[in-house]
């Protein structure tokens, strides 16, 4: 066993402490029940940082690279506390406690999930495979396990939301694996907090999940993520971003949702290698052979992520019809094919021209147009309106809708790019508010139209 793994198993039975916040709910006093959930953890901590030498085998178990310089086992102190913040949260204001058992054997069994996976092959995926793996299993049994001993100490309800649990689960374990990949991997601690509050969120919204529309969300979502990464369209930061947008408009919005925004990755991502060496000649091809990273996903889907959110959020807790949220994710998607597929082949022609001024620009030029990039990014535009008319209940003037809502946030991407794009924001941030135009677009329209 590699030491690697051995300090994985003993961060991973410091996380399993979490299974005694359970229990400590039970104590009558509330003040008893806080310092009996935070105390193992802090305890932990102060040994790390106090108590264990240098010089010790408990040292060495535990330690990190940067630990050794000054002796003092930071990392675990870190992880300790973070865990005993969110222990405080659960205790003391309204996050649920087996959600919060949940989250910390996700982050600490989805370690260890991960340093054995590289000790079967060295590779990246198999790697992060393990991590989502363990640390789903590891959150499900979390969940259940916090509930039954809730229950036990009469704190809790003894039934057990099975879709709920897997949902929150699948959603730690991806959330987790994706900042992990984009941050630090000793950073354990500020995936753990940004975790736990997400799920918190998820928890409150109370969305209606069922087993099999979670078990299929999985299987779907992990499937099209492994081929996007195999066939070089995203990078493994990208492909996990694309994974949970996928997982989570499934779950939340439904199929119809998500064949619009597997549509843009598919497309989107086919068409930035189409011709992939020609754009290379003329300086307009995507950096890393076309694989999109975390960045640009979130760039081109952040804004549809937040309306598939609030969609499962209203009418409960925002008052207002999720049909206007569904306009809004169908526009921010249509924004998104339609900028990708304009410059992605309107970049392979000559004579591109500004959109402030129409005269001539060098091809690459931000906010140069061309009449078959406008044209294909129109060509985006109907794809998605299309398969909105197509799976969704919706008359001819909605997808007419959705259509303009593509178009405009076209024409917003180009016209950014001509005027603020270098200046005052990169290319992820005008791609972002071309989609949040684009959304606008859709919502206000629908208002002003009465779709609703």
């Amino acid at each position: 066993m590699t030491g690697t793994v051995r300090r994985a198993g003993a961060f991973a039975a410091v996380g399993t402490l979490a299974v005694a916040v359970p229990a400590a709910t039970g104590f009558r006093s509330l003040e008893l029940a806080t310092v009996a959930a935070i105390a193992p953890f802090v305890l932990v901590a102060a040994l790390g940082v106090t108590v264990i030498g240098q010089d010790s085998r408990l040292f060495d178990l535990f330690a990190r690279p940067g630990d050794y310089e000054d002796g003092k086992l930071y990392g675990l102190a870190a992880f300790s506390l973070a865990a005993a913040g969110l222990a405080l949260l659960a205790v003391r204001f309204s996050l649920p406690v087996p959600v919060f058992v949940g989250v910390v054997v996700v982050v600490a069994y989805g370690n260890l999930g991960q340093r054995l996976a590289y000790t079967v092959r060295s590779d990246e995926v198999v790697a992060t495979a393990g991590f989502v793996l363990v640390g789903f299993v590891a959150g499900v049994a979390g969940q259940v396990l916090g509930t039954r001993i809730q229950a036990a100490v009469g704190e809790g309800a003894a039934a057990v939301d099975m879709p709920l649990v897997l949902f929150l689960a699948a959603s730690g374990a991806f959330v987790a694996a994706l900042l992990r990949s984009v941050l630090f991997e000793r950073d354990d601690p500020l995936v753990m907090l940004t975790v736990g509050l997400l799920l918190w969120l998820f928890f409150e919204l109370d969305p209606s999940v069922t087993a099999q529309r979670v078990v299929i969300a999985l299987a779907v979502t992990v499937l099209l993520g492994y081929l996007s990464y195999a066939l070089d369209t995203a990078s493994l930061p990208g492909m996990l971003t694309g994974v949970l947008l996928s997982f989570l408009t499934i779950v939340l919005g439904g199929f119809g949702w998500f064949a619009m925004l597997i549509s843009f990755f598919a497309l989107g991502g086919l068409s930035t290698k189409f011709r992939y060496e020609e754009k290379l000649d003329r300086g307009i091809a995507e950096e890393n052979e076309g694989a999109r990273g975390s960045g640009n996903v979130l760039a081109n889907s952040i804004v549809a992520l937040f309306a598939v959110v609030a969609a499962a959020a209203s009418p409960s807790h925002i008052a207002v019809d999720p049909l206007l949220f569904f306009y809004a994710f169908a526009g921010a998607v249509a924004a998104a094919m339609t900028d990708t597929f304009s410059s992605e082949f309107g970049g392979l022609y000559d004579n591109p021209r500004l959109i402030t001024t129409l005269k001539p620009v060098e091809p690459g030029t931000d906010g140069g147009v061309t009449w078959q990039g406008v044209a294909a990014g129109a060509v985006g535009a109907g794809i998605i309106a299309g398969i909105a008319a197509l799976t969704q209940d919706i008359s001819t003037v909605g997808s007419g809708v959705i259509l303009l809502c593509g178009l405009v946030g076209m024409t917003v991407d180009s016209l950014l790019g001509a005027t603020v794009e270098g200046s005052v924001v990169g290319n992820q941030g005008v791609n972002m508010l071309a989609t949040l135009a684009a959304a606008l677009t859709g919502a206000g329209v629908v208002l002003a139209v009465g779709l609703l």
